[in-house]
């Protein structure tokens, strides 16, 4: 027997669907909003007539008739007055609005199981916040909560999501220890799997305590509004920077807070170093990084000391030097972008001498990205050759006037073997993945302004340039387009920002023929001559 098709409704996808739902549900709301005074009126005079019916329910019987004697009176007396139906009506209208009026009572307090969540938090912190010499104090044991707590917020499950906390001015508010034990306090008592922002007011002994929203996570790889030397390293809190950025996220724009990393010449904070755990995002942060410099129109070198092949997907494209994964490469490829560096510091050098400008090539970025660099560095050691890391310190001493930029993404575990040159000259640090207070203290040179979870998705972390302030970010997703197991949308973004094939030769290859201080010279006296 042949198969009835379904109707068009059902078999015309869920898109239409929920776009019909979506206007039915508009064109109710603004009904309900049009009618609600008859709705008002409506349900006082149901709720007159429920008192007229149970009123004349428990009337005796033999009072009914003198009863309805009364009512036909008055009914006809309203009928002789003047303007009298009127005015009944309206008596009538006013009495049903005012019976049916909303008379759900305003929330003017907490709860009990508020109430009592308060109060124990309050006998948490009274050891803290107390010394015996104050005649009066304001936390003691059994004490008023609202003394201390002056203002609170509760979410559906009952559990606290602000509260501003007056503190006594003897307490050490200007010591880290102290403020630390007092936010692992109320980070216990308040709910973990939380991120928790702590607002010290140390001027007017003032606690702030909010729980921050999730950062956005689907946020793909795209095209970024942004000037010559500005690179997007993820997103934030809005309250966190003084600029948005319009993105999409899925197919919605929106504005969103960046953390810009400002590159070249006159940037304070040259090079990057990103740690993390195994499946944290580095990786992702790297080739989010190598997007936007080829973009911008910057030469690109990669090393991959993991080996995964993550960053095939830019092997011989347009602006990517190389792509090396071995030892051999590795020490061949920072050799050259040690000379590359000098040449183009002698380039600039002597043509300044002459009054001319900089030659163009000087002044093309270079980004040299690192991705666990301490493998190839074990390995080179072991096989008894140099060690490649020693190749960085000419790009990450003197590669702010050359042009030249340098990111390392290394893990927590490898970190004693990164050279100390790497260590001083990357002032901008980005922590990825699931870590300690005190790991990332160690490696931003400040603990986070807030209290790190256990479980965070890949690419969320914290990042900090320079001296400034520690952010939380968000790395926009930039996935390996070739690993089938990410999402296929964020899978195509790379996919569409990825330069064309180049053809021809390496570029590198014909660059690694100029070997040595003489080969050097020729090329700054020929950049310095030409007109």
């Amino acid at each position: 027997m042949a198969r009835r098709p379904l109707p068009r409704i059902l078999s015309s996808g869920t898109m239409s669907l929920a776009r019909g739902r979506d206007l039915a549900r508009t064109a109710a709301d603004s009904a309900t909003d049009v009618l609600h005074p008859l709705l008002v009126i409506g349900r006082g005079l149901r709720i007159l007539a429920a008192a007229g019916r149970r009123r004349w329910s428990q009337t005796p019987k033999d009072k009914r008739g003198p009863a309805l004697f009364l009512g036909a009176a008055c009914v006809l007396v309203v009928a002789l007055v003047p303007y009298g139906p009127l005015l009944a009506l309206i008596t009538l209208m006013a009495a049903a609005a005012w019976h049916g009026r909303d008379r759900t009572p305003a929330k003017t307090g907490p709860s009990d199981a508020e109430t009592e969540r308060l109060g124990s938090l309050y006998e948490a912190l009274v050891p803290y916040f107390s010394i015996p010499e104050d005649p009066n104090p304001l936390f003691a044991h059994g004490g008023d909560w609202d003394k201390a707590f002056s203002g609170y917020e509760f979410d559906e499950a009952g559990r606290i999501t602000r509260l501003h906390i007056r503190y006594p001015a003897y307490f050490t508010d200007g010591e880290a220890a102290s403020r630390a034990r007092i936010e692992a306090l109320l980070h216990a008592k308040s709910g973990r799997g939380r991120e928790y922002l702590f607002d010290w007011d140390e001027e007017g002994n003032q606690l702030d305590l909010r729980v921050l929203a999730a950062l956005p996570t689907g946020i793909a790889a795209q095209p970024f509004v942004t000037s010559p030397g500005e690179t997007v390293l993820g997103f934030t809190d809005a309250g966190g920077v003084q600029r948005t950025l319009p993105v999409l996220e899925g197919d919605e724009p929106r504005d969103v807070p960046p953390v810009i990393w400002r590159t070249g010449p006159r940037s304070a904070e040259p090079h990057l170093l990103a740690v993390g755990q195994p499946g944290s995002g580095t990786s992702t942060l790297l080739r989010s990084v190598a997007l936007q410099a080829l973009r911008q129109g910057g030469d690109v070198l990669i090393v991959d000391g993991g080996g995964s092949g993550e960053y095939s997907c830019l092997s011989g494209r347009s602006g990517v030097l190389a792509v090396e994964c071995g030892p051999t490469g590795a020490q061949a490829t920072l050799e050259w972008a040690a000379q590359e560096t000098e040449r183009r510091l002698i380039a600039t050098h002597r043509a300044r001498e002459v009054g001319r400008p900089a030659p163009e090539d000087t002044r093309r970025p270079l980004w040299i990205l690192l991705d666990q660099p301490s493998v190839l560095a074990h390995l080179a050691v072991a096989e008894g050759g140099p060690d490649p890391l020693a190749q960085l310190q000419v790009p990450l001493r003197h590669g702010r006037p050359a042009h030249v930029t340098v990111v390392v993404a290394e893990q927590f575990g490898h970190l004693e073997l990164l050279n100390d040159a790497v260590w001083q000259h990357t002032r901008a640090r980005v922590v990825l993945g699931p870590a300690a207070v005190q790991q990332v203290a160690d490696v931003l040179g400040l603990p986070p302004h807030t209290t790190p979870t256990a479980q965070v998705p890949p690419g969320r972390g914290y990042a900090r340039l320079g001296t400034g302030p520690v952010h939380r970010l968000q790395v926009p997703a930039t996935p390996d387009p070739y690993d089938e197991a990410t999402h296929p949308a964020y899978r195509q973004a790379v996919l569409e920002l990825l330069p064309e094939r180049q053809p021809g030769p390496h570029r590198l290859l014909s660059a690694k023929s100029l070997r040595g201080p003489a080969a050097l010279d020729a090329q700054a006296e020929v950049a310095a001559e030409a007109p």
